[in-house]
């Protein structure tokens, strides 16, 4: 899943409309702030540089403003009209900051300063305005625009996101979302802000995604946002952010699923499964939220949630009314039955397979968007996957026998679909394999474990996943199955001999990352209908 980079991008459409201050900050536009101290400094007689002479100055005003405003609020602590004045000159102050965001280098002098502190405990700031604030330039000083290509940038701004962290900017600015409300335009964009902020973190320091959820509520707040019927910007916003916290990190998915995130989710996508996005953002937020039910996959445990929470029945509801999230669900039911038997067996139990096997003939809905040959092509290779795991989840019994029956109905019109496709991936491996041998000619070294990736990335794995419901056929001893197979073989000048090969190849590059015995066990399989062919 692509890391898309938000506000750029994003459209705040849906979201209420925004005051022009706020709407500036959220959107990437000119920063009123930032013109007002230019302006201000030019009538002091021409612009200031950013050097440190500046930063000093800007930092010495803006604890001065922060002092005045503690002092005036413990002297009057019943009295706002006393201390409304030095909250709206604390709030300039920190307007100000915002022009060190063209300054990176500063950065760690910043830090220095021990400026840092006294701006992250503003987030916990008496007004949620001044809190408002703070998340608006943390937003900027950590922009990605900041970082731009030069690595003495990169350090700096990560010597500023290590000094966020130390003086638990995280856990504030968690804290501080349950504050906002979004009925407040104004809130609702810090709420966006204050997501923005988390993935800046994340990009500067990748570890952030696993701490922000070890430290704070944030997975408990994005489960009670994506449950909202209604869409809006910042709904689309934390349906990418879980998408980002769970894509890499078994420890996050494991955690949301804990959380019962797999019924959560579910019971997002499940208001798409008979009406389709009303707009490209919201497709995009349905893309997230199967982005992360996929990873919410990955761990065992959360394909028993899934089975429990009825998702194969959702899924195939969802391919059965042809609606726009039709091949995000054959993803997930991809995900859900990889290496899990039960849901197999479940999916066979609720009548999948005429569904399943109705889009593997390609009878795939396609929308204008959608017709795309990389979204067919990778549907099918989905299918593919989805069809070898019913073969290895599903070994005996009557179950078996009405998998098996799929591949005969028709004139085994199923095989001759196996063997076109077989044939399509084969033509390409070769091909692949030719150019891969150019290059070797050309004196390019390729290492035999780069080869072997470039024609994975080319489909090896899906013509050896082909190789394996062909190996699962032939081995049913069933003479009509094995007739056609040979025929469609000998058509296309090919014998057993050719799958053999591909059924080898991918025998002795079987990994162990399930442990040396689920190794041994998977070996065993392949060599077995090696053996039979």
């Amino acid at each position: 899943m692509e890391n898309h980079q938000h506000y750029n991008k994003r459209k705040r459409d849906e979201s209420p409309p925004v005051p022009s201050s706020a709407s500036q900050d959220a959107g990437g536009g000119v920063d009123l702030a930032l013109l007002e101290a230019v302006e201000k400094s030019a009538q002091n007689g021409g612009v200031e540089v950013l050097d440190l002479r500046t930063l000093k100055k800007l930092v010495l005003a803006f604890e001065r403003r922060l002092r005045d405003n503690l002092e005036a609020r413990m002297k009057y602590p019943d009295q706002p009209d006393k201390f409304a004045d030095s909250e709206v000159e604390l709030h300039e102050e920190i307007e100000r900051l915002k022009v060190l965001a063209g300054a990176p280098e500063l950065y760690p002098e910043l830090v220095a300063l021990n400026t840092v502190p006294s701006l992250v405990d503003l987030l916990g700031h008496d007004n949620a305005d001044i809190a408002v604030d703070v998340v608006s330039l943390l937003m900027d000083l950590t922009d990605e625009d900041v970082l731009g290509d030069d690595d003495d940038n990169e350090e700096a701004v990560r010597v500023l996101v290590d000094t966020l962290l130390e003086n638990n900017a995280l856990e504030l600015l968690v804290q501080n979302l349950a504050r906002l409300s979004e009925a407040d335009p104004d809130e609702a964009t810090a709420i966006y802000n204050t997501l923005s902020t988390i993935e800046n973190l994340i990009e500067v320091k990748p570890a952030v995604a696993e701490l922000v959820c070890e430290r704070t509520k944030l997975l408990r707040w994005l489960i009670g946002r994506i449950k909202v019927r209604e869409f809006d910007a910042n709904k689309q916003y934390a349906s990418e952010i879980m998408a980002i916290l769970l894509q890499n990190s078994p420890t996050n998915q494991k955690r949301l699923g804990q959380m019962n995130g797999v019924d959560a989710v579910l019971q997002a996508v499940a208001l798409y499964k008979s009406r389709d996005p009303k707009s490209e953002d919201e497709e995009e937020m349905l893309e997230n939220l199967f982005d992360c039910l996929c990873c919410l996959l990955m761990p065992m445990e959360n394909k028993e949630r899934f089975l429990k929470s009825e998702g194969v029945e959702l899924m195939i509801i969802i391919m059965k009314q042809k609606k726009s999230a039709y091949g995000s669900s054959i993803r997930a039911l991809d995900f859900a039955m990889t290496k899990y038997p039960p849901a197999c067996e479940r999916f066979v139990d609720v009548l999948g397979l005429k569904t399943a096997f109705a889009a593997f003939m390609g009878k795939i809905p396609v929308s204008k968007k959608k017709k795309k040959e990389s979204y067919q092509e990778e549907l099918e290779e989905r299918l593919i996957s989805l069809i070898a795991s019913l073969f290895g989840g599903i070994l005996r019994g009557s179950r078996r026998e009405r998998l098996l029956s799929k591949f005969v109905e028709n004139e085994c019109e199923k095989i001759d679909r196996l063997m076109e496709l077989y044939m399509r991936y084969s033509d390409r491996i070769k091909a692949e394999t030719e150019r891969l041998d150019r290059l070797q000619l050309d004196d390019l070294e390729i290492d035999e474990e780069e080869r072997y990736n470039r024609k994975l990335e080319a489909g090896l794995y899906t013509l050896q996943l082909i190789a394996v419901i062909l190996g699962h056929l032939w081995s049913s001893d069933h003479s009509r199955m094995r007739e056609r197979i040979e025929l469609l073989l000998k058509q296309n000048k090919l014998t057993k001999k050719d799958v053999r090969c591909i059924l080898q190849e991918y025998h002795d590059n079987i990994g162990d990352l399930d442990g040396p015995e689920e190794k041994e066990r998977a070996q065993a399989k392949i060599q077995k209908f090696i053996s039979a062919l």
